[in-house]
């Protein structure tokens, strides 16, 4: 039952470069490692939850950004019929990328993205009738992990963008206890995360981002992880050389 419910719930089967799109392969973007490798070779999506990890400027933010763009949601956050927007920061990937969709698939979709966050609660906030008025009388974590489990709720397609930047330890641990319902449920999930806490969640594809590329990592080989894990048992190693 339950492969069979994560393989009902693959939406998205492949994501590529739109052939009848123009671009320019010098923009800065179309210049990320990772980047280039989705737009000359495309990639999977597999079931369940797939994470992106990278170092700050790897591309993890600039290829979820498309995918929600992709898909026709709202780059800010929120779903398809979302109508907020403060500034426009997003690269125009989004209109190079097509995503391949399995057919006759159909689910929710939803984007939550850490940065812009205090926009999308404004936002639902003065919808009429609006069940989310409260999210910014709540703490910033308290606010996302409310929106998490009232917008991500059924099977779908759903991206998040650096959730962890919202959450306390505790918190993160009931997000992947929230994630992994929902793959079990079938839905598809891409994540965008610095998390090694996240990235821990059993059955997860991570995908390394770098000077690499891009390419399928277990948890226990990520960079990320051998930093915390490293700094955690000697700080003052760490300490030592950047404060002295």
């Amino acid at each position: 039952m339950e492969a069979r419910n994560r393989q009902a719930g693959r939406l998205v089967r492949r994501v590529e470069r739109d052939p009848g799109v123009e671009w320019d392969a010098d923009a800065w973007w179309a210049r990320i490692p990772a980047v280039r490798t989705v737009l000359d070779a495309g990639l999977d999506l597999p079931a369940g939850v797939t994470f992106l990890v990278g170092e700050n400027g790897s591309g993890k933010s600039t290829l979820i950004e498309a995918l929600a763009q992709a898909y026709g949601l709202n780059p800010e956050g929120g779903s398809r019929g979302a109508m907020h927007r403060t500034r426009h920061t997003e690269s125009p990937l989004g209109a190079v990328l097509r995503l391949v969709r399995t057919p006759g698939g159909r689910g929710d979709a939803y984007f939550l993205r850490a940065e812009t966050t205090h926009g999308l609660y404004t936002y639902l906030e003065a919808l009429p009738r609006s069940p989310d008025w409260d999210l910014h009388e709540r703490s910033h974590g308290e606010g996302f992990l409310a929106l998490l489990e009232r917008k991500f709720a059924r099977p779908g397609f759903y991206l998040l963008d650096e959730p962890e930047a919202a959450l306390s330890f505790t918190s993160t641990l009931s997000l992947m206890a929230r994630l992994a319902a929902l793959a079990e449920g079938g839905a598809q999930i891409v994540v965008a995360t610095h998390s090694p806490v996240l990235t821990a969640l059993p059955a997860a594809t991570v995908l390394e981002l770098g000077e690499h590329g891009l390419r399928t990592t277990a948890w226990s080989e990520l960079a990320v992880v051998d930093h915390f894990r490293s700094f955690l048992d000697r700080p003052d190693r760490y300490l030592h050389h950047l404060l002295r």
